[in-house]
């Protein structure tokens, strides 16, 4: 049995994975420099799988009698992740990104323990299945953390 809970955490995971997409083309787009390259690869590659994670999330939330919210129920939350001003500050990206997945991930988790309380395997496995990628990405960006320069 679906829950309101288990609607509006696939609701906000929409939303979240959206926003990512938009925060990450930005970045690709904007940041500069040679130690700018691979993170900006690495964003090209990651922006298909979170569209991908959305369109998994709103297929789920219409099988629950649910639509996805369109842009007038939007409001941005990913302010870390904002394209920087100094179009070099690849480290402030980094960090974005991370606190991003950190997000993503905890918001999986609750979606996990909320279908399992439900008893609803379907929204579960959803949820596990994009956690895999997220926790993925997570370490990604930790290894780029660790490997550029910080200012």
């Amino acid at each position: 049995m679906t829950t309101d809970e288990i609607t509006d955490l696939l609701t906000e995971a929409y939303n979240d994975e959206l926003e990512t997409v938009m925060n990450y083309l930005s970045n690709a787009i904007v940041l500069d420099g040679i130690h700018a390259e691979e993170v900006k690869e690495s964003l090209e590659e990651d922006i298909q799988e979170e569209l991908d994670h959305a369109r998994m999330l709103g297929e789920r939330l219409k099988q629950l009698d649910e639509s996805p919210p369109g842009s007038e129920q939007f409001q941005a939350k990913q302010h870390s992740l904002q394209p920087p001003e100094d179009t070099t500050d690849v480290q402030s990206v980094i960090e974005g990104v991370l606190e991003a997945e950190n997000d993503a991930i905890e918001t999986y988790r609750s979606l996990i323990e909320a279908a399992d309380d439900a008893n609803d395997p379907v929204t579960e496995d959803v949820a596990v299945t994009i956690l895999t990628d997220e926790e993925a990405h997570r370490t990604e960006f930790r290894g780029f953390q660790k490997e550029f320069p910080m200012d």
